[in-house]
C-alpha cells in the first residue's frame, strides 16, 4: 500500500508529464488542503486512483461547490464514493473506508481573522462530534476506530507555529489519545528545508506534515 499525500504547494514533481512514472504505483491520493481543484483533478485523472481531499484556509475558489457535502459524518457504503467533476471526493466531517483503510477528514485552520473555513477550538470539537457515530461503528465492525485522520491544521504543539494563523488545535491531541489513529496527516505548515522534521510520534499516532508531497507506505 502506497499513498501519495499532497498539500499547500503545486509540486512540479507531481504536476508533470512524468507523474505516472514517478507515482503510478500509488494506491490512493490524499490532499490536506490549500490546493486548487484543477490540480487535484489533474492528479486524479492522470493516476486514475481514488483521491480524497479536504479544504484548508486558502484556495477556496471552489469551496461553495462542496459546502455541506458529507456533513453527517457518515458513509453508509464503504468504498462507494460520490465523486465530482474533478474526480475527487470531499471528506471533511466524514469517516469512510478506502483501500481497506478507515479515513476521516477535518478541514480548515484555527480561527485567526474570521476568514472562511476557520474554526475556534470549540467549533472544531463540534466537527469531531459529527464523526463519533461512525468511529464507534468502525470499532465494532473492524476492531479499531480509525487508521488515518486527514487534517489541514497541525495538532497544537506538534509541528505547528506560534503565530495566530499557524497554531494547531488542542482538540486534535485529545482525538489522538482517545481514538488512536495510526496516522494524522496535515498540511498548513510550509517546509522550506529538506532536513525539516516531518514526522512526530504522539502516543500511538504518527503525525506527518505532508506539505508539497509525501509518499506514505502504511505498515500492514
Amino acid at each position: 500500500m502506497r499513498i501519495l499525500c499532497v498539500a499547500d504547494h503545486i509540486d512540479p514533481l507531481v504536476y508533470s508529464p512524468r507523474i505516472k512514472e514517478r507515482f503510478g504505483n500509488v494506491d490512493l491520493v490524499l490532499s490536506a488542503g490549500d490546493l486548487p481543484m484543477e490540480y487535484l483533478g489533474y492528479i486524479a485523472s492522470t493516476l486514475n486512483k481514488p483521491l480524497l481531499f479536504i479544504f484548508g484556509n486558502h484556495n477556496l475558489k471552489r469551496f461553495e461547490l462542496f459546502r455541506g457535502s458529507g456533513s453527517t459524518g457518515f458513509s453508509l457504503v464503504p468504498d462507494d464514493f460520490t465523486t465530482n467533476q474533478f474526480g475527487s471526493t470531499h471528506i471533511d466531517n466524514r469517516v469512510l473506508r478506502s483501500r481497506g483503510l478507515l479515513i476521516a477528514g477535518l478541514g480548515g485552520s484555527i480561527r485567526y481573522n474570521k476568514g472562511e473555513n476557520q474554526f475556534t477550538e470549540r467549533q472544531m470539537f463540534a466537527k469531531i462530534l459529527l464523526l463519533l457515530p461512525k468511529l464507534y461503528w468502525n470499532r465494532l465492525r473492524y476492531g479499531r476506530y480509525l487508521d488515518i485522520l486527514l487534517t489541514h491544521a497541525a495538532p497544537y504543539g506538534i509541528q505547528d507555529r506560534a503565530d495566530p494563523c499557524h497554531r494547531g488545535f488542542k482538540v486534535f491531541l485529545w482525538f489522538m489519545r482517545r481514538f488512536q489513529p495510526r496516522y494524522l496527516l496535515h498540511g498548513h505548515i510550509h517546509l522550506y528545508d529538506n532536513n525539516a522534521v516531518r514526522e512526530t510520534r504522539y502516543h500511538k499516532t504518527l503525525v506527518v506534515n505532508v506539505y508539497d508531497h509525501y509518499v506514505l507506505a502504511p505498515e500492514a
